[in-house]
């Protein structure tokens, strides 16, 4: 592979930002709170003691500053896969590539990345309303068979693919794992569990208006799998992780069991929990 990048590879804007995120190297530190919301990206920042970036484009948004003396930063990311598949390779073009050259860098930066977001759980066992980190992951969205070097497995993935039952979807799945070391800072989450990552907030997640999804108990047989919650993005920020050595981990905060039909009867106030209770952790 070529060191010299081409222009249409690496799109940059007038100021030299790249592309979606509108952002230099210098605009984000090396601890990285990735939400989905971009309203909850000044819901976090409000807590910093300084913030000195405020940066977006699109669905982008990023505030930069100081929390207990630490530069840290927190950025949206929009629903989605698709999304972080963009957050997450402009975030190691800031680090890993020199912009005004094109060119990769001989020494290579490692960012930790923080996914604070919110989940739904398919064990009927998980209470809502508590804090639920990621261990192992499956993406049902095929996006990581994009790229060829990917390939990963472990024990949890070995047990699912040989009892996933849906031949249609089985093509599209792939896994990934937490950064362990990185587990220390939320060793007090109430869960620690195994998150399947859908394409899709309708049929993907069990939920038929005018379409009907594929199986009536899809939830239920992942639950039989060992997958404890869903959301829609940490399989692409744990994959991207492995292969861009970066490091991540996800803390969800639970707002519905959907096996037993229970939604937070106060998810503002959940959130909220959620934001305080990552911060109070992520910086000592």
């Amino acid at each position: 592979m070529l060191n010299k990048l081409a222009d249409s590879e690496l799109i940059l804007n007038e100021d030299g930002s790249v592309y979606h995120l509108n952002l230099l190297p210098e605009d984000i530190a090396d601890k990285i709170i990735l939400v989905g919301d971009p309203d909850r990206v000044a819901k976090v920042s409000k807590y910093f003691d300084t913030v000195e970036i405020k940066k977006n484009k699109r669905e982008f948004y990023t505030h930069t500053g100081t929390l207990r003396g630490e530069r840290i930063t927190v950025m949206s990311t929009g629903i989605g896969t698709e999304n972080i598949d963009i957050v997450m390779n402009e975030l190691d073009a800031l680090v890993n590539i020199d912009l005004k050259n094109k060119e990769f860098k001989t020494e290579h930066k490692a960012l930790e990345l923080f996914r604070m977001g919110t989940c739904g759980s398919v064990n009927p066992d998980v209470q809502v309303d508590n804090m639920l980190v990621t261990q192992n992951v499956v993406g049902l969205d095929g996006l990581m068979h994009f790229y060829q070097d990917y390939n990963f497995e472990n024990e949890f993935s070995k047990s699912f693919m040989e009892r996933f039952p849906y031949e249609k979807i089985k093509p599209m799945l792939y896994f990934s794992d937490w950064a362990e070391e990185m587990g220390e800072y939320y060793k007090d989450a109430k869960y620690h569990g195994n998150t399947a990552t859908f394409p899709g907030f309708y049929a993907p997640q069990g939920r038929q208006l005018r379409l009907k999804a594929v199986d009536d108990k899809f939830l239920e047989t992942l639950n039989d799998l060992g997958v404890t919650n869903f959301e829609m993005e940490t399989s692409a920020i744990y994959a991207f992780s492995k292969l861009l050595g970066h490091k991540a981990i996800t803390v969800n905060n639970v707002v519905a069991n959907r096996r037993r039909g229970e939604f937070s009867t106060d998810h503002h106030n959940s959130e909220k929990n959620l934001i305080t209770w990552v911060l109070d952790r992520i910086i000592k």
